[in-house]
Formats: C-alpha cells, structure tokens, sequence
C-alpha cells in the first residue's frame, strides 16, 4: 500500500511541476528538458500506482517504451492536429518529434528505475510486493 501511495505522489507532485514549467517558464531547452523528464516522472508514477508489485526494471522498461512512442507518434502529425482542436491535449502528446527527447526520455526512465530498485532494497520492499512490515 505505500509503494502506491508513493507513485499516487510522485505521479500528482510531477503534473504539478510540469504544469508550472508548462504554463510559467520561458520555452527555451532548459524547460522542455525539464518538461520531459517530468513527463517520464509522472508516468512511472502513475505505473507504480497501478501496479506496485511490478519490478523497479519493469516500470523503468515500459516507462521509457511509452515516452518513446509517443515522441514516435508525434511523426505522424497527429498530435498537433489533436492540439489544434484541444490544447490541453500537448501534455499527453506534445506536438513535434525533437530527437533529443529520446535521450531525455532514457536518462530519466533508467535514474527513475536505480533509484527505485536502491530505495526498494533500502526499505526492505520485495521485488514481487511490499513486505507484510511496510
């Protein structure tokens, strides 16, 4: 129940930041960095809400997997058509591939997955749950 709790906080405090990087600071590489990496946060988040027994390396491989397909999909020019008819969809989907999310996306998926693991091992969490102590 606590690793769940846990992703529930992470997914809301990264949605949080990302839309005050969104909405608040200037567009410049630094915050679409920044936004990216946020992204990746909430979606392990969300991943770790849904499913807190999966193994930290899981939710690290399908959280890099989503966030590549979906730069991926930006390629078909989909996402900024959706994004001409509702704005708001730009926070799933961004709009225009930039092949430098890609490392974002990786960097960020593989940290977020050590320290999962490091912090699981230091609290005592099994891999297949949480302890019956936690």
């Amino acid at each position: 129940m606590k690793r769940r709790l846990l992703g529930i906080a992470v997914a809301l405090a990264a949605v949080i930041c990302g839309l005050a990087v969104h909405l608040g600071a200037a567009d410049t590489a630094a915050s679409d960095i920044a936004g990216d990496a946020l992204y990746v946060v909430a979606v392990w988040g969300g991943l770790v809400a849904l499913f807190p027994r999966a193994s930290s390396w899981l939710i690290g491989a399908i959280v890099v997997a989503w966030s590549v397909g979906v730069e991926l999909f930006q390629l078909t020019g989909l996402p900024v058509a959706w994004a001409g008819e509702w704005p708001p969809i730009v926070l799933v989907f961004g709009t225009v591939f930039d092949a430098r999310d890609l490392l974002v996306y990786a960097v960020t998926g593989l940290v977020l997955a050590v320290t999962d693991a490091a912090v699981r091992r230091a609290v005592g969490w099994r891999r297949a749950g949480v302890s019956a102590a936690a």
